[in-house]
């Protein structure tokens, strides 16, 4: 390959994020879902691959039906190193808030959520996992 090639493909933006470290399979705490973050058009989205049939049942209550197959993450744009801004959707509330998500060095994910101008939020630790 030619080395005007080789610099014309190397100025040519991508439009999703290579080596994120944020994309694939992920378990939450409880063990109850499993989302896989992956491309959505241009951007990454995460949506739920596996459900436990409580989960399903509380996100019905909300007013999620189904639950597979639902977005739970989205708009997610990186904001440094192994950091991301995106929506978060609560299946069994039906809101969608603010996340912060974040890959720590030992491989799990940190999924905050905000609500009321981030004056409240809550984080869980995901865990990278096999597909179901």
């Amino acid at each position: 390959m030619s080395l005007p090639l080789l610099l014309a493909l190397a100025l040519v933006p991508s439009d999703l994020p290579s080596g994120t470290g944020l994309e694939g399979h992920w378990r939450n705490p409880s063990e109850t879902v499993v989302i896989v973050i992956g491309p959505c058009g241009t951007e990454l989205c995460g949506r739920v691959q596996w459900a436990s049939e409580k989960a399903t049942v509380d996100a019905r209550k909300g007013g999620t039906d189904p639950l597979v197959g639902a977005t739970l993450l989205s708009r997610i744009v990186a904001r440094g190193p192994n950091r991301w801004d995106a929506r978060l959707f609560v299946p069994d509330l039906n809101r969608t808030s603010k996340a912060q998500l974040r890959v720590a060095p030992s491989g799990t994910l940190k999924v905050t959520g905000c609500a009321v101008g981030r004056m409240i939020c809550k984080s869980q630790i995901w865990t990278r996992t096999e597909p179901r």
